[in-house]
């Protein structure tokens, strides 16, 4: 995620609030990902596949349950902030990209989201 940054630079005031997964192959942690959920609204962040492991599945299989578990627990709209260059990844998930743009330790990040129920008809499904 940042294995250029110390530990603490991932930190936040909020992580206690997070449901935090992980996806071990044997005894190795190779994904991780955070949801936090607020009412109907749920962000996921500090999603992250060791280097050696990516393009495996992994993340995939990962973000699909946590996308799963948020619906069942009654969110409409999660979101994330992606890195532009893997606004791709999060597409084949059903999340779109929004207008929101930003820049964050040197990288680029769009806003990306995806709604469930009715709120996902109305904004053209997954």
């Amino acid at each position: 995620m940042w294995p250029e940054r110390e530990p603490d630079y991932i930190k936040l005031a909020d992580d206690e609030q997070g449901v935090h997964y992980g996806l071990y192959l044997g005894e190795q942690l190779v994904s991780v990902l955070s949801l936090f959920i607020n009412g109907t609204e749920a962000q996921f962040r500090k999603f992250a596949t060791l280097e050696l492991e990516q393009g495996l599945g992994y993340g995939s299989r990962l973000l699909q349950t946590v996308l799963k578990e948020a619906e069942q627990a009654g969110v409409q709209r999660i979101y994330c902030n992606a890195r532009t260059y893997k606004a791709g990844f999060y597409k084949k998930f059903g999340m779109q990209a929004t207008e929101e743009v930003f820049s964050k330790g040197g990288k680029d990040y769009v806003v990306m989201e995806r709604f469930f129920g009715p709120a996902e008809a109305a904004n053209g499904g997954a």
